[in-house]
């Protein structure tokens, strides 16, 4: 059962990727271009990780705890995130929507039922939030690195050319400091949830 939902969860993202890329390909008519233009977002970046990490699990390969929890929050965070700051942005229909739908909403959901049902538990430790937080950390110098040369930013909240450098620097540091308290409350559920393998050594 444990491999069946892991491959369920893989499938669901790879299917919004799948959505994604065609529904973007049609209007660039360039594969190259397309990736480019994909790589950029911290949702298909984060949705391509659990599709293969969810992958490696549904065939029998082990993944480890830390790693598990870490995609886990940040998948929670993609759900938040377009919950609370983005929706209803932009107006999207076809593909696109559905896309949007599976990365956005089914994904985050699906990902996180798997974690808190079949999980290794009681393995997460209080310092791993501060890890984690390292991931939307580079993911937002990257991006930024990226719009200084394009001009282009995935998200409004890093728009720097908007913004200023200072407001975008407090947008990042409250972004950081909300995945580590998600972390930190990920680890306490963690710590008494009755579902997942049984406690053992990292």
């Amino acid at each position: 059962m444990r491999s069946i939902a892991a491959a369920l969860v893989a499938l669901i993202c790879w299917a919004g990727l799948a959505i994604q890329f065609s529904a973007t390909h049609a209007g660039q008519h360039d594969v190259g271009a397309t990736l480019w233009i994909l790589l950029r977002f911290f949702t298909v970046l984060t949705n391509l990780a659990v599709a293969l990490t969810m992958s490696a699990v549904a065939i029998g390969r082990k993944v480890s705890p830390f790693l598990l929890g870490g995609l886990t929050l940040a998948i929670l965070l993609v759900g938040i995130v377009y919950m609370t700051l983005l929706r209803g942005l932009v107006e999207l229909s076809g593909g696109a929507l559905l896309a949007d739908t599976l990365l956005h909403k089914v994904s985050p959901v699906a990902a996180t039922l798997w974690w808190l049902l079949f999980a290794p538990r009681a393995r997460l430790k209080r310092g791993d939030p501060i890890v984690w937080a390292l991931y939307p950390l580079a993911y937002f110098a990257y991006a930024l690195v990226r719009g200084h040369f394009d001009g282009r930013y995935p998200y409004p909240f890093m728009d720097v050319a908007k913004l200023g450098w200072t407001q975008t620097a407090i947008n990042a540091g409250g972004i950081a400091m909300a995945f580590i308290l998600g972390g930190l409350l990920l680890v306490w559920i963690d710590s008494w949830r009755p579902l997942g393998s049984g406690r053992s050594s990292r």
